[in-house]
């Protein structure tokens, strides 16, 4: 534990987030840290970039890591309704409009040029991303966009948390060290989508992670509802996860 409020579990359920508001490239962004040779891209789910558990998460990250973690607004400033989100009332929010607004083709340059604006500030670059950003981190970790080797991913490692959007070009695509948190039930990362990541990653010459999450779903990872069975101690092993992926990846020489 890093600080003496943490929960048992290790994560700071009732903290209040401790970094600032600032910018990466042309993005609002919520930044905590200050490492300055370790850089994580934290790609937020729908509840977005002003989510606590994100920012609590976020700070989490950077402590740990440790690193500078940058969670920037990737909705062009839109908030989807919170309260309606974690209690899964989809058919009151327009997700269709959402996703027409927020689509891979309008959304992916916006992501590059962040990522871009942290590989020339620091020497190691990490991405996280939970439901929307999951596909988003998997297409950084991407062979060739590094931009200075055919075969060089933009980013150093990846994690990916309960991925959305995701494709299986997106996982065959991959070249740097990827983590994938997988809870057990997933309408988005399906079983067959989930074999064929397993089996296509293990093919290709990176660190591959698999954590599967018995007994929890979709959104468990962000979300940590302390209503729904093993959420909580799902997120925390999420967490705890990604912070072991990134310390080795990205404090390696």
């Amino acid at each position: 534990m890093t600080h003496s409020h943490d929960c048992l579990h290790g994560f700071e359920w009732d903290g209040v987030p401790t970094g600032h508001v600032g910018h990466l490239a042309s993005h609002e962004a919520y930044i905590t840290g200050d490492n300055p040779d370790v850089a994580i891209l934290f790609i937020a789910d729908l509840l977005g970039w002003k989510f606590k558990n994100a920012r609590l998460l976020a700070d989490h990250f950077a402590r740990e890591t440790p690193a500078t973690v940058y969670v920037p607004d990737f909705f062009g400033g839109e908030t989807l309704p919170q309260d309606l989100i974690l209690a899964e009332k989809w058919d009151q929010i327009d997700l269709a409009g959402f996703r027409v607004r927020n689509s891979r083709a309008i959304r992916e340059p916006e992501i590059f040029e962040c990522a871009r604006a942290l590989r020339d500030r620091y020497p190691k670059v990490g991405a996280v991303g939970y439901c929307y950003g999951g596909w988003a981190v998997m297409r950084l970790g991407a062979k060739g966009t590094g931009g200075h080797d055919a075969a060089a991913p933009l980013v150093d490692a990846v994690v990916a948390g309960h991925p959305t959007f995701l494709t299986r070009d997106d996982i065959d695509g991959v070249a740097a060290p990827v983590q994938l948190l997988a809870p057990e039930i997933d309408f988005q990362f399906t079983p067959d989508l989930k074999l064929f990541a397993f089996e296509t990653l293990q093919k290709h010459a990176v660190p591959f992670d698999y954590q599967h999450l018995p007994g929890v779903k979709h959104g468990c990872l962000s979300r940590g509802d302390p209503n729904i069975s093993g959420e909580r101690e799902a997120m925390v092993r999420g967490k705890n996860a990604a912070v072991g992926w990134f310390q080795q990846f990205l404090h390696s020489a």
